[in-house]
């Protein structure tokens, strides 16, 4: 089947055409060809206003399958994944049993092919993760492992986190952690600040995250090794990674959602709002603004945690923290563009993740694959049970009418396009 994106702006700085409003002509899982003209035609997509990027990568997104397929599972993570514009997703290890084996990577990976969305297994740095023994990492690694870390949980143990740097360097992998210290954020619920004092919730420090981001860089400067820090959300946090990266290898990510919200976002006691980090304060948000700008954040990602209603439909302290967010991300992305320039958020959503995963990188170049990601930023909608493709709710937008959504997505010779696009 030929389908015409006819006058998209592509947004591809490897690309001879970024920049420019053209026809772009996909046929049999190929860019057929890029111009000015019509071409012959099955489908035509009236794309003016719209941009057409490299497809989207997510680093960092939990489906419950196995074992928590209640949350969301493989089938449902795609839907909800190719809806938000991603064309592949790492999967974070915290399932059970967790992804710690060669079955557990080839189950996440065997369905590949046939996919729209290509799944990519982020394997377990320690047993189950606990953060108490390593995993085998290089059979891991040979099974189809991308990098590695314990997701949800930070490895809080030092000698483990030292060990895990030394033993990847025999493949430069790379190690993911969420930095955090257990002890200090131990029974809080949200940011510690005036907000927390005001609701009277226990609150979460910006200290536990930020001694434990230095920390790692001490333990990363004495072992070597490659590190990835996950979810910062404090300024402190970016000003360590932005001196540490003069003399180390080291990235870091954020949520797209963390440079939005902040925590007055709590003040209803939304349970949506409650997220690992928590939401923090306007100059923590600016500085992260600044941080995407500047290149000290590499990458943004969704931060897609799916939980049951049960789990979140409940007294605040006792609500299960996260948010889902793969279907909002082309929102949260249009909003960014107030203060950051699209360009730069494309080279973190598209480029950045697979460059650190050692991945080819699409590009919008006649002949080359056809992996792209069409966005409509003016297109407003609402997430509800007709639009929403994950099998959990847990959304602070649910039932609103948001702007931005993704027009179409297409990879491995198969598309989706949005319900009335045309």
């Amino acid at each position: 089947m030929k389908i015409l994106i006819e006058g998209a702006e592509i947004v591809d700085a490897e690309s001879p055409h970024n920049g420019k409003e053209k026809n772009v002509l996909i046929h049999n899982g190929k860019i057929a060809s890029i111009g000015d003209k019509n071409a012959s035609s099955d489908k035509v997509i009236h794309a003016r206003g719209m941009k057409l990027t490299p497809g989207w990568f997510d680093l960092g997104t939990f489906a419950g399958d196995p074992g928590l397929e209640y949350q969301e599972d493989l089938d449902s993570v795609t839907e909800a994944a190719a809806a938000g514009g991603f064309t592949g997703i790492a999967l974070l290890p915290n399932t059970v049993p967790a992804l710690q084996t060669k079955n557990e990577i080839s189950y996440i990976t065997r369905h590949n092919g046939t996919r729209l969305v290509t799944l990519y297994p982020l394997a377990a740095v320690t047993r189950d993760c606990k953060g108490e023994e390593l995993t085998e990492m290089i059979d891991l690694r040979h099974a189809g492992a991308i990098a590695f870390t314990d997701g949800l949980k930070p490895l809080w143990h030092t000698d483990i986190l030292l060990k895990a740097l030394q033993y990847l360097q025999k493949f430069d992998g790379l190690l993911i952690d969420l930095p955090q210290d257990i002890w200090l954020n131990t029974f809080g619920q949200m940011h510690e600040g005036v907000q927390s004092t005001m609701l009277g919730l226990k609150g979460l420090p910006r200290v536990a995250e930020e001694v434990a981001v230095s920390r790692n860089l001490q333990i990363l400067g004495y072992a070597g090794g490659r590190l990835h820090l996950a979810r910062l959300s404090t300024a402190r946090s970016v000003d360590l990674i932005r001196a540490a990266k003069k003399k180390l290898r080291i990235s870091c990510d954020i949520t797209s959602y963390q440079a939005l919200l902040d925590d007055r976002s709590v003040s209803g006691f939304d349970t949506n709002y409650k997220v690992m980090p928590p939401l923090r304060e306007k100059p923590d948000q600016e500085a992260l603004i600044k941080g995407l700008k500047d290149g000290t954040i590499d990458v943004i990602c969704s931060g897609h945690l799916p939980q049951d209603e049960e789990s979140k439909k409940t007294e605040f302290d006792q609500a299960a923290f996260g948010m889902i967010n793969l279907q909002t991300f082309a929102a949260n992305i249009t909003a960014l563009t107030r203060w950051v320039d699209l360009s730069v958020l494309v080279e973190k959503i598209a480029v950045n993740p697979r460059r650190l995963l050692n991945l080819e990188v699409p590009v919008i170049r006649e002949g080359e694959p056809a992996e792209v990601t069409l966005l409509d930023p003016a297109a407003e909608w609402t997430l509800d049970e007709s639009t929403s493709k994950s099998k959990s709710k847990n959304s602070p937008w649910w039932g609103q009418k948001i702007k931005g959504r993704v027009a179409a997505v297409f990879n491995n010779n198969k598309a989706w396009i949005a319900p009335g696009v045309r």
